[in-house]
C-alpha cells in the first residue's frame, strides 16, 4: 500500500524545507523529497538546497576566508601587525567550508525529525491523480517507491546553464558547484559570465593569487543593477584587480587536460583568444525539472 500524505514537498531547499516544517507546524502529515546528494560522502540526499550546499553558504564562507588572506597580506603591516607573507592551504579552506554546510544541513534534518516531517530519499515524479477515500491524491513515484499526498509543493529549484557543446567536468571546466571545491590556486582563471556567482567566484581565486578575467556577453556591467551602483561597483572590483570584458561574443572553446582556450569577439568586432588553466561557466540558471512529469499537471 502507498504512503499517505496530506502534503508532499518535491525539493528540500530553502523554499522545500520551510514549507514542510511549516505545513507540519500547522498540523497536516508531511513528506519532503530530496534526491541530490551535493557530494555527501556517504551519498545521501542533502537538505538545504542549492544555496545552502552549492551555493550562498559556501560561497561566503570562501569570500570570508580569501577576504581574511587578502587583509593579511596588504592591511595589516598598515596597522602595525607583523605577520610576514601569509600561505594558503587550499584543502583546509575547503574543508572549513565542507563544515559549515554540513553543520548547517545536519541542522535541517533535526528540524524534521522534531516536527515530524518525513523525509522520503529519492527524485520524484509524477505518476496520476487518481480517486481516493479521502478525495483526489496526487499519486507520486519517489526514487522505487509510491506515495499519494492530497497537496504537492514543488521547490526543485534550479541548475546551472552550461555553455553548448562543452561538457562540465568541474576540473578544468567548472560550474557553481565545482568552482567551490578548486583544489589548487589556478595561476589563470576564465570566467565566462560576471554575474553574482563569477564575481564572487573570481573575487575568491583572485584574493588568493589567481589572474582572473571575466567574459560577459551583456554591453553593461551588471545591467541589472541601478546604474549608478554598477559603476561604483565596476571601479571597486577594478581596483581590486579583476579584469571584465563586457559585450563579448564567445565562439569556440577549447578543452583540453591542462587548460581552456576561449576564442571570442570583442565589443568593437575584434577577434580575441584568452588562455586559462581553469574555466567558470556561470551563464545563468535553468528550472531544475528533469524527469519530473509535471506534463501531467494540469
Amino acid at each position: 500500500m502507498s504512503k499517505q500524505f496530506d502534503v508532499l514537498v518535491v525539493g528540500g531547499g530553502p523554499a522545500g524545507y520551510v514549507a514542510a516544517i511549516r505545513a507540519a507546524q500547522l498540523g497536516f502529515s508531511v513528506a519532503c523529497c530530496e534526491s541530490n546528494a551535493y557530494a555527501d560522502p556517504k551519498g545521501e540526499p542533502r537538505l538545504g538546497g542549492t544555496c545552502l550546499n552549492v551555493g550562498c553558504i559556501p560561497s561566503k564562507a570562501l569570500l570570508h576566508t580569501s577576504h581574511l588572506f587578502e587583509e593579511a597580506g596588504h592591511s595589516f603591516a598598515e596597522q602595525g601587525i607583523c605577520v610576514g607573507a601569509p600561505n594558503i592551504d587550499v584543502s583546509r579552506m575547503i574543508a572549513r567550508k565542507d563544515g559549515i554546510v554540513k553543520q548547517l544541513t545536519s541542522g535541517i534534518k533535526a528540524l524534521f525529525k522534531k516536527n515530524k516531517v518525513t523525509l522520503l530519499n529519492g527524485h520524484a515524479a509524477f505518476v496520476e491523480r487518481k480517486a481516493a477515500a479521502v478525495g483526489e491524491v496526487w499519486q507520486m513515484r519517489v526514487g522505487e517507491n509510491v506515495v499519494e499526498a492530497r497537496q504537492v509543493i514543488l521547490a526543485t529549484g534550479s541548475k546551472a546553464r552550461h555553455l553548448p557543446g562543452i561538457p562540465v567536468d568541474n576540473e578544468i571546466v567548472c560550474d557553481n558547484i565545482g568552482a567551490l571545491d578548486i583544489d589548487a590556486v589556478p595561476k589563470r582563471l576564465a570566467v565566462i559570465g560576471a554575474g553574482v556567482i563569477g564575481l564572487e567566484m573570481g573575487s575568491v581565486w583572485r584574493r588568493l593569487g589567481s589572474d582572473v578575467t571575466l567574459l560577459e556577453a551583456l554591453p553593461d556591467f551588471l545591467s541589472l543593477a541601478d546604474i549608478d551602483v554598477a559603476k561604483e561597483a565596476a571601479k571597486v572590483f577594478a581596483r581590486q584587480g579583476l579584469r571584465i570584458v563586457t559585450g563579448v561574443t564567445i565562439g569556440e572553446v577549447r578543452v583540453s587536460p591542462t587548460g581552456v582556450s576561449i576564442d571570442y569577439t570583442d565589443k568593437d568586432g575584434n577577434p580575441q583568444r584568452l588562455d586559462a588553466d581553469r574555466l567558470i561557466v556561470s551563464i545563468g540558471r535553468v528550472p531544475n525539472t528533469d524527469g519530473l512529469g509535471a506534463e501531467k499537471v494540469g
